[in-house]
């Protein structure tokens, strides 16, 4: 798999460079039902993808809270020196569940310390402030990333879900090499003013659930049924109602996908891809075939004519139903 650099605003050398797509850890350990039985399995998963070419490993200490860390450190741990982890800070935990959110400096540096122990690692790759917090200036958080990474125990400072003055604000203080947030055939919310300005900035941009949480795959349609404790269940694009309506862009992207003998994924994996080369979107999966297909979307074309055609498709076609709930939306685009 090729590479793409973020954070190519940093000059020549300075950002960091990881693969194409890379792979997002949390489904592993919570939101999408059952978690796996089989942490072995989970371990030889993540293996699995740096087989195919995936360096790019994204988690955080909420995921769990605290075990998905633990898992990709473990994983990866005998193959460190081959692979780039991303992981995040700024939530408050009360008896292992969150309690709201925490950028204050004493505690970012705190979290940072724990992670590296449940990363079992020296140096964390990329930080992430986890969502923006209204209590704490994002200058400080700047700030204090700005010293950790002084202290050689982070590389790179990252922010997600945060609104473009929030990024710029950051930005002034340390250099942010990666934004990530939600983005996808059917969430295009980034478009309008974050993706500009990380274009003006030169900073990267890690679309999580860019396959719209499995919709765009094409494998979740208005009769699919849930698991317990399956995130989707609550959420209002996932609703029965909602779900029949959306079908409609999905049967357009597999139609597509089908003309070119590609899975849907890969469509909608490829379009990312060629929104902007800073662009490194991060699809989720406990499964290694999974990770090879979606591995392989790098090797699918789009004419100018059928990219042009998808950019389209969500104003073309609309999207029902919120991507989170009132209360995650809260926390978003700040």
């Amino acid at each position: 798999m090729h590479t793409r650099i973020l954070g190519q605003g940093l000059g020549p050398g300075n950002g960091l460079e990881v693969s194409a797509v890379g792979l997002g850890a949390m489904g592993m350990s919570q939101s999408y039902g059952p978690n796996p039985g089989d942490r072995d399995e989970m371990i030889r998963v993540l293996r699995s993808a740096v087989d195919v070419g995936v360096t790019f490993f994204d988690t955080a200490e909420s995921y769990g809270p605290f075990v998905n860390e633990e898992l990709v450190g473990e994983a990866l741990q005998p193959i460190r020196e081959r692979v780039v982890i991303a992981t995040k800070f700024g939530w408050r935990f009360e008896n292992g569940a969150l309690a709201g959110l925490d950028s204050r400096p004493d505690h970012i540096k705190e979290v940072a310390d724990t992670s590296l122990r449940r990363l079992r690692t020296d140096t964390i790759d990329l930080f992430y402030q986890h969502r923006v917090d209204p209590d704490v200036p994002i200058e400080d958080v700047a700030g204090a990333v700005g010293e950790l990474v002084q202290a050689g125990k982070v590389r790179h400072f990252g922010l997600s879900e945060a609104a473009a003055a929030t990024i710029r604000r950051a930005h002034a203080v340390f250099p942010v090499t990666a934004v990530q947030s939600e983005y996808s055939l059917w969430t295009r919310d980034p478009e309008p003013e974050v993706l500009p300005t990380l274009a003006e900035l030169g900073i990267g941009f890690v679309p999580f659930s860019p396959l719209g949480k499995g919709f765009l795959t094409g494998t979740v349609t208005a009769g699919t049924e849930f698991a317990a404790g399956d995130v989707r269940s609550t959420i209002p694009r996932f609703s029965d109602e909602n779900r029949s309506a959306n079908q409609a862009l999905v049967d357009h992207v597999t139609e597509l996908a089908r003309r070119k003998a590609v899975a849907p994924g890969q469509v909608a994996l490829a379009w990312l891809l060629a929104q902007h080369p800073w662009i490194v979107p991060i699809p989720g999966t406990r499964r290694s075939e999974r990770i090879r297909e979606n591995a392989d979307a790098t090797l699918v074309p789009l004419s100018a004519d059928e990219r042009s055609d998808l950019d389209a498709l969500a104003g073309r076609i609309g999207v029902h139903g919120d991507r989170y709930g009132a209360q995650h939306l809260g926390y978003v685009g700040k």
